[in-house]
């Protein structure tokens, strides 16, 4: 796809059976609910995936799996961060191969290279491969962050690193200044974080946000209404859904699963992260939140 990324990039959320086995069934009907929903592209699997705890050879039949069901329908930004450049290579070299759009990386999330080494893993992705890389700039303690010097550097001199997720804080105000220091060299800037810093992000020049899949209807809604310069209904909207985003923040993963398991989408809300569940109380609140946002869903 020759056209430049923007928009609402949804970050597929893994489904898992009881057992914790991939839900191939489930992560189909996720990816044509989030191009139904509205999403302009389709990332993963990222650390709203879980992608830490699962197998090269799952993390590759996800992917595949995505593009697959995606077929064309919306660019699949594939997520190959790893603990070194060459495996990051080998993933992203297969990913190149089944089809993804681009891909996305952190720099090794257990090394934590300096500025030296980020640039020299960035370089070597760079060299194999021949689809955008975005460069993900998140905070520790999996991620390693990066200046905005650093990261604009990379966008001039490194041919396929085009577009960054920015997810260091105050976010918004480190979107400023990558954008101020990349300028025509990166294609755009993502916000991440759940979309929960989106409409100052877009007022900075973000050229999108990558939440988590879940409400991804709600969250295309919102940036609709930016793009239409109509940010008082934007904000309208998002002030309907931030007690969701407030309740994700704090539950993260397990809120995910609940929503897809109310929107028919998964079977269960299983996660490979210890202790990852809603109790009967969070549940109870979760009901509460849920009724007022479910009158917003568009699909």
């Amino acid at each position: 796809m020759n056209n430049r990324w923007r928009g609402i990039f949804a970050i597929v959320v893994t489904p898992f059976t009881d057992s914790l086995e991939l839900d191939e069934a489930a992560l189909r009907r996720q990816v044509n609910f989030c191009i139904e929903a509205g999403a302009a592209g389709l990332v993963g699997p990222a650390n709203a995936s879980e992608f830490a705890t699962m197998s090269d050879e799952e993390r590759q039949r996800w992917i595949r799996i995505v593009v697959e069901e995606a077929d064309g329908r919306a660019p699949v930004v594939a997520a190959t961060t790893h603990g070194h450049k060459l495996p990051a290579i080998a993933l992203s070299r297969y990913v190149q191969d089944v089809g993804a759009d681009g891909i996305m990386a952190m720099p090794p999330h257990i090394l934590h290279p300096d500025a030296d080494g980020c640039y020299d893993y960035y370089l070597a992705l760079n060299d194999a491969l021949r689809i955008p890389i975005c460069i993900q700039n998140y905070i520790g303690p999996i991620g390693t962050p990066m200046p905005s010097s650093l990261l604009a550097r990379m966008c001039r001199e490194l041919e396929w690193v085009q577009y960054l997720k920015e997810e260091t804080l105050p976010e918004p105000r480190a979107i400023s200044r990558t954008l101020a220091a990349a300028r025509d060299a990166c294609k755009g800037v993502f916000g991440g974080q759940g979309g929960i810093y989106m409409i100052d992000e877009w007022r900075r020049g973000a050229c999108g946000n990558m939440p988590a899949s879940q409400s991804v209807d709600i969250h295309a809604q919102i940036w609709q209404r930016l793009e239409a310069n109509d940010e008082a209904g934007a904000r309208a909207l998002f002030n309907r859904l931030l007690p969701l985003l407030n309740f994700e923040r704090m539950h993260g993963v397990a809120v995910y699963k609940q929503v897809f398991l109310r929107r028919d989408i998964f079977t269960s809300t299983a996660s490979r992260i210890p202790d990852t569940y809603l109790d009967q109380q969070d549940l109870q609140e979760f009901d509460a939140i849920w009724r007022d946002i479910e009158p917003l869903l568009t699909v």
